[in-house]
C-alpha cells in the first residue's frame, strides 16, 4: 500500500502538532525550573540554580521521594510474581472461565483511576476494616501494575518454544526445575521489562494513591499537588516535576529496549 505525497504531508503536520502539544509544555516546565522569578514570569528575566538547591535540600521532598520509590518497588515485586503466575496459567491451561479471568486481570488498568481508588477505599475501610497506610497504597498500585507484567509475559510465552520444556520434562526435570532452567531464561527480558513499566506506572500515580493513602503517607505526586499553589513553591515544584519525568523515562526506555530485543 502506497501513501500519496499529500497524505504524507497531512500525517506529518498532524503528528508534529500532537508532538508539540505534548512536549512543549514539558519544555516550558524545564525552563521554569531555572527561572529566576519566583512568580514564574514569562519570558524568564534570568536563570538560576537556586530552585534546584532548595528542592534537593528539602526534607519533606526527600521523604516523599523515598515513599514513592518504596511503594513502586513493592508494587512492582507483587506485580512480577502475580502477573507471571497468571500469564503462565492462562497460556498453558484451558479451563472454564479462562476468558473471564483474563478480562478481570486487564480490567483494573482500563477503569478510571477515580473508580478504582474509590472502590479500593471502600474495600479497605468498610469491608476489611483496615486503616489506610503505605501498605494499602502498595496493594492498590499492585492491582494495576499486574497488567503490565501480565501482558509482557503472556506475549513472550506465546513465542516460547514449548518443545524445550517438554524435553526437560522427558529428561526427568520437575516443574520448578524446568521453569528455572528453561522457561525463565526465555521470558527473563519480558519480566524485567514488565517490572520496569510497573515501577514507572506506580511511581507517578496520584489518583488511586489519593484514595488509599493514610494520613502521613505522602508520595512524590501528592507532594507536588500539595505544594503547587503554595506561595513561593511553584519553582521548586517545577524542579520536582522535571525530576519525576526523568525518573519515569529511564525505566520506560530500558523496558522498550528489552521488549524490542526479545522479539
Amino acid at each position: 500500500m502506497r501513501i500519496s505525497n499529500l497524505a504524507k504531508v497531512v500525517l506529518g503536520v498532524i503528528s508534529s502538532a500532537v508532538m508539540a502539544a505534548v512536549y512543549i509544555p514539558l519544555f516550558i516546565v524545564l525552563i521554569n525550573s531555572f527561572n529566576s522569578s519566583m512568580n514564574m514570569d514569562w519570558p524568564p528575566p534570568g536563570f538560576t540554580m537556586d530552585w534546584w538547591q532548595k528542592a534537593f535540600g528539602s526534607a519533606g521532598l526527600a521523604a516523599a521521594l523515598s515513599t514513592s520509590v518504596v511503594v513502586a518497588l513493592c508494587a512492582s515485586l507483587i506485580a512480577v510474581i502475580l502477573g507471571t503466575l497468571l500469564a503462565m496459567a492462562l497460556s498453558r491451561y484451558n479451563f472454564f472461565g479462562k476468558n473471564s479471568v483474563s478480562l478481570m486481570v486487564i480490567l483494573p488498568i482500563a477503569l478510571p483511576g477515580i473508580v478504582t481508588g474509590l472502590a479500593l477505599n471502600n474495600a479497605f475501610r468498610t469491608v476489611l476494616g483496615m486503616q489506610l497506610s503505605m501498605a494499602t497504597v502498595i496493594i492498590a498500585h499492585a492491582t494495576f501494575c499486574i497488567v503490565t507484567v501480565y501482558n509482557n509475559v503472556l506475549a513472550r510465552l506465546s513465542r516460547v518454544n514449548r518443545n524445550l520444556e517438554d524435553a526437560s520434562a522427558d529428561l526427568g526435570a520437575g516443574v520448578f526445575t524446568t521453569f528455572r532452567l528453561v522457561t525463565l531464561p526465555q521470558i527473563g527480558s519480558a519480566l524485567v521489562a514488565g517490572a520496569l513499566l510497573a515501577f514507572a506506572l506506580s511511581f507517578d500515580e496520584i489518583i488511586v494513591t489519593t484514595f488509599t493513602a493514610g494520613s502521613g503517607v505522602e508520595t512524590l505526586p501528592i507532594w507536588i499537588m500539595n505544594n503547587m499553589f503554595r506561595p513561593g513553591k511553584a519553582p521548586v515544584v517545577d524542579v520536582v516535576a522535571v525530576t519525576t519525568v526523568l525518573i519515569s523515562v529511564v525505566p520506560l526506555y530500558f523496558a522498550n529496549r528489552l521488549t524490542r530485543e526479545g522479539k
